[in-house]
């Protein structure tokens, strides 16, 4: 069902209308009092109708709302302009909320690409922009939105990993967050245009493990996180110790063969590396 405008005059201008076809009932009917003419009952009768069927097509329209227009059962138009309106009478209308909405989804449980099961949720930011598909072409344009949301999310959470750990993916859940935002918007929006609603931003809100597999999760990142720190303690350790080698050959200060290079750097790298504090060792005689 395609939005089109509906047919409406001023309010006020409608009201003196009203008045007129009321001014003409009353004469109608003083008139008829005084001279008995039938034709004026009948004048009465018709401005009467006309008046009070003029009644029937008063409306008001709030900001940032839209009226839907019905008549036995014809789709007539919508009107979108606030105001105080009059249009067809008779019609039964049905209000439809312009205003920017948003809403949590429920935490849900899926599997990511890997099948790990994780809770996710998501904010989803949307207004109207069709109203009569989201009164005609839905049952319930909120109900529906909702539904969708929540399909749409598990879609999503099933296309990425949770996390990249091997570097085997682009994107994941966790650390690429503005752009799974953005396909869960594109998603979404193909997935509710039916109902006339446009999404204007759909973000993950809540991500996690599930908890039974969150322990283990967790030393899985503690253990990634251990070996990051190690590799940089260790490459800054082998600068240091061809740094300390070179500058000691550069100089003059000892000569070291082969043999007395290699002691030195396993030496210096047990010192550096080691998470322990080493135990200084005092040679009184010779290096060797």
């Amino acid at each position: 069902m395609k939005e089109k405008e509906m047919f409406k005059m001023n309010g006020f201008l409608g009201g003196v209308i009203f008045l007129i076809f009321a001014a003409i009932a009353v004469f109608s009917i003083r008139q008829f009092i005084f001279t008995e003419n039938i034709i004026m009952i009948i004048v009465f009768a018709i401005f009467v109708f006309a008046a009070l069927l003029l009644l029937t097509g008063f409306t008001i329209i709030q900001p940032n709302q839209a009226k839907v227009f019905t008549l036995f059962g014809s789709y007539l138009g919508v009107i979108k302009h606030e105001g105080f309106w009059l249009s067809a009478p008779l019609t039964v209308r049905k209000n439809v909320s312009l205003r920017v909405i948003n809403f949590n989804s429920d935490k849900l449980k899926v599997n990511d690409l890997e099948g790990n099961p994780i809770e996710i949720a998501a904010v989803v930011v949307y207004k109207v922009f069709d109203s009569a598909k989201a009164v005609f072409d839905v049952e319930d344009y909120k109900e529906f939105v909702h539904t969708q949301s929540e399909t749409g999310l598990r879609h999503i959470a099933s296309q990425y990993p949770y996390d990249n750990f091997n570097n085997d993916y682009e994107i994941s859940l966790r650390q690429h967050s503005d752009e799974v935002a953005d396909e869960l918007t594109k998603d979404l929006q193909k997935r509710l245009v039916l109902a006339g609603v446009e999404i204007i931003e759909a973000r993950i809100m809540h991500l996690a493990y599930s908890s039974e597999i969150a322990h283990a999760m967790l030393q899985r990142q503690q253990a990634k996180a251990v070996l990051a720190a190690r590799k940089v303690i260790v490459e800054g350790a082998v600068s240091m110790v061809k740094s300390a080698i070179d500058q000691l050959s550069t100089e003059g200060i000892v000569e070291l063969d082969e043999e007395k290079k290699a002691q030195m750097v396993n030496n210096l790298m047990v010192a550096l590396v080691s998470e322990k504090g080493s135990q200084p060792i005092i040679n009184t005689g010779s290096i060797h």
